[in-house]
């Protein structure tokens, strides 16, 4: 007999249907799988079996074909487990599903158990965008599950569940959704204890307001790596829309918690010994998305900058440039989101006291091939270049109340609410600004101008450099308060770019 069922695979993000085909048949038995799988497809074969035989039903003795359609699509993962077995089961007549609507998700067990699948929640949203509405999937993704709305899920653990619930047995309670709400509550630093430092907390304000990215320059020991963990602090809460791409990405990734949701904005800090393929994803089977996708809607800080191989930071310009990295490999291309706040830090030399007040031993040389490791591209896209100069005793038993997170926090929610209603959700924060945006929300007196092309002239800007310039000049007026770009936000602007020349 024939039977067919539905399950999806994932291509990045992306969900596609595919249809599983089963067709048992008298002849010698064997057990065929087809349809371009991998390997983990592939070995679903003896799962399969063994989980039906030891969920008391009968497997075939026959010769049996499963075809997973298109047969032109690279099929990955073990989701199809569920969906393979309860196709033979079809066949055999031992269970009939009258609703063509129904997608089946899921590992199995020798035992029979389904066990949770990594990336559910974008396979899900797919389905649901394609008018899907029914799935059986893993207890274990319940959680993940509970957040979409518009759908009928069945969390199940065994396949003998589904086998009584579809003949009208033991009926499964299908998932209840949850109501989202963004988590205020983080363990991360607080400016509070940030003693000192006004110049690089301002600036620190300045990027998060505007979505720009910051550089961080100073000694050993300065407060650059706890001012960087203050960030996720002033971020304002997740939407749920940005919630559902954050899950996604670490669905994919098999990183999500038991809550099943991202309620705080990500803070990603790799060890400066990271690959390329860590920093950007990838994988010689299976494509998984690096720490810049896993950073996106939240940030990524790289510590100790030039310590970083060179190749693994040139690779950061074009998600950088664009909020999204696409990783091509011969099994083909994958595309993830990667909008984030890059923050760097790093010393002014290799012995970090250059510029302090404790002695140098750096030669001018080392100096100028230690910041060479960083490239004039890279650079070119950080908009905010900060020096942070080290912290007097005074200053650190000082008993001066410093301003908090909370307070930073508010004046950083105004800002983002002001490019919200300038964009209209066309985008979200200054720093996504093109030319067109920049031309119409951007206009510059002449006074402005002046000041902006001595600057661009002193400083050997590139026009990339002078358009995010202007950026962080208007997200320093949104803080302001002004409708209009005056001169003291260009100057300010100008000073945030000095570093590098």
């Amino acid at each position: 007999m024939l039977a067919n069922v539905k399950c999806f695979t994932l291509n990045g993000l992306d969900g596609y249907a595919v249809d599983v085909e089963a067709d048992v048949n008298n002849g010698m038995p064997s057990f065929e799988l087809v349809g371009l799988p991998d390997a983990a497809v592939k070995e679903s074969k003896e799962r399969v079996r063994s989980a039906v035989k030891n969920s008391g039903n009968v497997f075939p003795t026959h010769k049996i074909t499963v075809n997973l359609a298109p047969a032109d699509l690279r099929k990955e993962g073990t989701q199809f487990d569920l969906a393979i077995a309860v196709c033979i089961l079809k066949a055999t007549g031992q269970l009939y599903i009258g609703d063509e609507n129904v997608v089946f998700l899921g590992e199995l067990a020798l035992d029979g158990k389904v066990r949770g699948v990594s990336g559910m929640l974008p396979l899900l949203i797919s389905a649901r965008d394609r008018g899907y509405t029914t799935f059986f999937i893993p207890k274990d993704n319940e959680n993940e599950a509970s957040y979409l709305s518009g759908i009928t899920v069945y969390p199940v653990e065994r396949i003998s569940e589904i086998v009584s619930h579809i003949g009208g047995e033991n009926l499964i309670e299908p998932i209840r959704p949850h109501l989202f709400s963004g988590s205020s509550v983080r363990d991360d630093a607080d400016l509070s204890f940030v003693k000192g430092q006004a110049v690089a907390k301002r600036a620190v304000e300045i990027a998060v307001s505007g979505g720009h990215n910051i550089l961080l320059v100073g000694p050993p020991g300065a407060g650059k790596t706890m001012l960087a963990r203050c960030i996720p602090g002033i971020l304002p809460d997740l939407t749920f829309e940005e919630a559902l791409e954050v899950t996604k990405i670490h669905s994919v990734a098999g990183i999500l918690t038991e809550e099943g949701i991202v309620s705080n904005r990500p803070f990603r800090s790799p060890h400066h010994t990271a690959t390329t393929v860590s920093l950007c994803g990838g994988g010689n089977t299976k494509i998984h998305p690096g720490e810049v996708s896993l950073a996106h809607n939240g940030v990524l800080f790289l510590d100790e900058l030039p310590e970083y191989n060179r190749s693994a930071l040139e690779a950061l310009r074009q998600p950088l440039e664009d909020g999204v990295i696409t990783i091509a490999r011969s099994v083909g291309a994958y595309r993830y989101p990667a909008s984030f706040i890059l923050c760097a830090s790093m010393n002014p030399c290799p012995c970090g006291n250059y510029g302090s007040e404790k002695p140098c031993n750096c030669s001018p040389y080392d100096i100028k091939r230690y910041r060479a490791k960083i490239s004039g591209p890279l650079l070119d896209r950080i908009d905010l270049q900060v020096e942070v100069d080290s912290v007097s005793y005074d200053d650190l038993i000082s008993e001066k109340q410093e301003e908090p997170s909370s307070a930073v926090k508010l004046r950083v929610e105004a800002a983002r609410e002001i490019q919200r209603k300038r964009f209209r959700g066309k985008i979200h924060t200054n720093s996504e600004m093109r030319e067109r945006e920049l031309s119409v929300f951007c206009k510059l007196s002449s006074e402005c101008e002046t000041i902006l092309k001595s600057a661009f002239s002193r400083l050997d800007l590139s026009a990339r450099g002078r358009a995010r310039m202007i950026k962080v000049a208007r997200t320093i007026a949104d803080l302001d308060g002004s409708a209009e770009i005056e001169p003291k936000h260009i100057l300010e602007a100008v000073s945030y770019r000095t570093f590098e020349r």
